[in-house]
């Protein structure tokens, strides 16, 4: 009896031990596991010359349009093809790459019933040339830009790398004054586009033709006025790569800092308050008095 006992209880503890091993077995198999990385819809892409810019999950870079000044998409026709508009179903915060937030996206529905990303009010595109085709221009198709690409920005002046970081932004869009006439870039009146800056959200800036060259000399050292025509307040100089950044400079204003262009210190006009494409202010008091910043603006002396 003994000797059953003796041999029960070793089988017994070979049972026992090679369970408690697979079992541990298992748990170091569970450990071991590498959890799935879900890439991020949106995220932040990096460039030598263009610093960060924003990519979808592939790497793919995302676009601006100067002409989506009231933050509706004005890509429309075989335009639509080259730069195909950008969008993700139900787009969440655990779906954006660090250093981005959530409420500073949208989405709208485009001319053609797409939907389509926005941020900070711009809508998002891919950019997709069209190849080359055959050696007669046969079969020529719209290529989406590989990832890593950023060959789409500049184009024509008025496409750009949709950076997250931008305090100065160009738009292409009709002049319309508070007196609600229609003004070309001379400041007659007229129909026509004119290419100017806004801020990083398309709210228009404007120069003062009575300030001197990095003076203001409208405010008042109380900012009694700043509601009027308030200053463009940042330090922070990111423009579109089509502009000379060293045309940008910083000026203290009665303690506060005001971005200056080409000499000119920059503002907001107060009637505009904050909408993205108005540009009230060119007739106010009269056309050109205050006038919008353009690209080749005559330095202020």
């Amino acid at each position: 009896m003994k000797l059953k006992q003796i041999k029960f209880t070793l089988i017994t503890l070979a049972a026992t031990t090679f369970f408690v091993s697979c079992s541990n077995d298992k748990d170091n198999d569970n450990n071991n596991v590498t959890p799935v990385q879900v890439k991020p819809e949106i995220a932040l892409s990096t460039s030598a010359t263009l610093g960060s810019y924003l990519s979808d999950k592939n790497g793919r870079s995302l676009y601006f349009f100067a002409t989506d000044a009231n933050g509706q998409a004005s890509c429309t026709g075989g335009c639509e093809a080259l730069w195909p508009a950008f969008t993700v179903d139900n787009l969440t915060a655990d779906k954006l790459g660090t250093g981005l937030t959530l409420s500073d996206f949208a989405t709208i529905t485009t001319a053609s019933g797409k939907k389509q990303i926005t941020y900070k009010g711009w809508p998002l595109y891919y950019y997709a040339p069209v190849s080359q085709g055959d050696a007669y221009g046969n079969g020529g198709t719209n290529t989406p830009e590989a990832a890593g690409k950023t060959t789409g920005d500049g184009v024509g002046g008025v496409w750009f790398i949709a950076k997250p970081d931008y305090s100065v932004m160009l738009v292409k869009s009709q002049l319309l004054g508070h007196d609600g006439k229609n003004y070309k870039s001379d400041y007659t009146v007229g129909d026509g586009l004119t290419t100017y800056f806004t801020d990083a959200k398309g709210v228009t800036l404007y120069a003062f033709k009575n300030d001197n060259f990095k003076k203001n000399n409208f405010t008042k050292a109380d900012f009694s006025n700043n509601a009027v025509w308030p200053i463009y307040e940042t330090d922070k100089i990111v423009v579109p790569s089509i502009l000379d950044k060293s045309k940008f400079s910083v000026i203290t204003v009665f303690g506060k800092s005001q971005l200056v262009y080409n000499g000119w210190p920059l503002y907001y006009f107060g009637q505009d308050a904050g909408v993205r494409g108005a540009n009230k202010g060119i007739s106010f008091p009269s056309p050109g008095v205050w006038p919008v910043p353009v690209k080749d603006i005559a330095a202020a002396i």
